[in-house]
This record gives C-alpha cells, sequence and structure tokens, in this order.
C-alpha cells in the first residue's frame, strides 16, 4: 500500500470526483483530503465504512462485557443453563 496516492488536496476532489469515486470504491481503501495541507476529511467507500462501523460495535460490546467482568456483574455459564432451564420448565 503507498500511502501517497491515498492522500489528496480537496482542489484535487473538486476537480477528480469521479476518479477518487472509482479508487476508493476498486481499492477499498480510505482516502484523505487534506486543505491547506492539513487533513480535513476521509472519503471511504460505503462496503468497508459499513464493516468499520460492524467492528466497532463489537469491539464496543467487548469493552461493555469486560467493563460488567470487572464489576462482578456476570454468570458463570451453568447459572445461565439452571436459569434458563428453570424459566422454560414453568
Amino acid at each position: 500500500m503507498k500511502i501517497s496516492t491515498d492522500i489528496k488536496p480537496v482542489t484535487y476532489l473538486k476537480s477528480r470526483a469521479k476518479d477518487l469515486l472509482n479508487q476508493v470504491n476498486e481499492t477499498h481503501r480510505p482516502i484523505v483530503i487534506t486543505q491547506n495541507g492539513e487533513p480535513k476529511a476521509v472519503l471511504q467507500d460505503p462496503e468497508s465504512y459499513e464493516n468499520m462501523r460492524n467492528a466497532i460495535g463489537l469491539l464496543k460490546l467487548i469493552s461493555l462485557g469486560e467493563e460488567d467482568i470487572r464489576r462482578g456483574k456476570s454468570k458463570t455459564q451453568d447459572e445461565v443453563f439452571l436459569t434458563m432451564d428453570k424459566i422454560l420448565a414453568s
């Protein structure tokens, strides 16, 4: 991966939007858009964006689960199955 091809100034975006859209959809690599030499936005294809959002969601769930474990808010597998058996039996 050559990162220099994935950084473009906003003027390039204005004049070559179609080319940039083709690039992100073909390579699935985001493009950093700069303004006055500073990064200002990221252009990304929808599939990669959705995958990233899903991954972030999973990481958030893992983090919440780890926090519950640290706080003692968890049950063993046996406790869960016993509770389920009681619910299903009633």
